[in-house]
């Protein structure tokens, strides 16, 4: 039986609301149980004022989301979270210091994603983010010898930041055919795979479940959480085919 600390999970929330909620969806659906008792329990710290992520890679002058981020963390490590996960792909950006300054180990779902891709043997991968997630190479910093990012072109990176800020923070129905088309210029440009690598595309995904092969830094981050929990359902051992092989 695993120790009651190791169940106990942290989430630093808001970032955005309703990608939290999905997380927390994820988490439930992943885990193995047949009863309440067997659940993980989740601290989550809903914190939606925390500033936000690209206004501030972007700009320099606009406030630091990692004060507040770290006071999240420092909340859930009291209320005694084992581990801690921010459903924010573009608060990646500043995990090294949240991690040198947080009690307890905070989770890289860009690091696991790209460590995860390399493993099942994709090698050219389409990337969906906020241009702060983009700017900063997020996920080309965290690439194996071999792999290539490919991200949409200026023009469909306006489609992407479109779907994100102006219709799910806005609390608006995602213009899917604006998702297409970025995916579809994705796949031109050899795409194998497409990472939805911002928690607002998780929520469309949720919701809409469109066709094509995608990775969600969300899976990759509830799949890993339950995991170190010893709970995961055996189908969601793997999120993607290994290279080659069919749906």
């Amino acid at each position: 039986m695993m120790e009651e600390k190791k169940r106990k999970i942290g989430i630093i929330g808001g970032v955005g609301p309703m990608a939290t909620v999905v997380f927390m969806k994820k988490i439930i659906e992943m885990t193995d149980a047949v009863r309440d008792q067997d659940h993980i329990e989740i601290l989550v710290d809903h914190c939606p004022s925390i500033p936000d992520r690209t206004a501030y890679i972007l700009d320099h002058t606009k406030p630091n989301p990692v004060g507040k981020i770290l006071e999240c963390a420092n909340r859930l490590a009291d209320g005694g979270a084992y581990e801690i996960a921010i459903p924010c792909v573009t608060a990646h950006f500043f995990h090294q210091e949240i991690q040198e300054k947080s009690r307890r180990e905070v989770l890289n779902g860009v690091r696991d994603t790209m460590d995860y891709l390399k493993e099942r043997g994709y090698s050219k991968i389409g990337v969906m983010a906020t241009d702060g997630t983009v700017r900063s190479n997020l996920f080309v910093q965290n690439e194996s010898d071999g792999m290539e990012i490919i991200y949409p072109s200026a023009e469909r990176q306006k489609d992407v930041m479109h779907l994100i800020y102006d219709d799910v923070k806005s609390g608006r129905e995602p213009e899917m055919g604006l998702f297409y088309r970025v995916t579809d210029e994705l796949n031109d440009k050899g795409a194998e795979v497409i990472v939805l690598g911002c928690t607002e595309l998780s929520v469309i995904a949720d919701h809409r479940h469109p066709q094509g092969l995608y990775l969600d830094v969300l899976d990759v981050l509830a799949r890993r959480l339950v995991m170190d929990c010893g709970r995961l359902k055996s189908q969601y051992r793997e999120l993607l085919p290994l290279k080659g092989e069919k749906l």
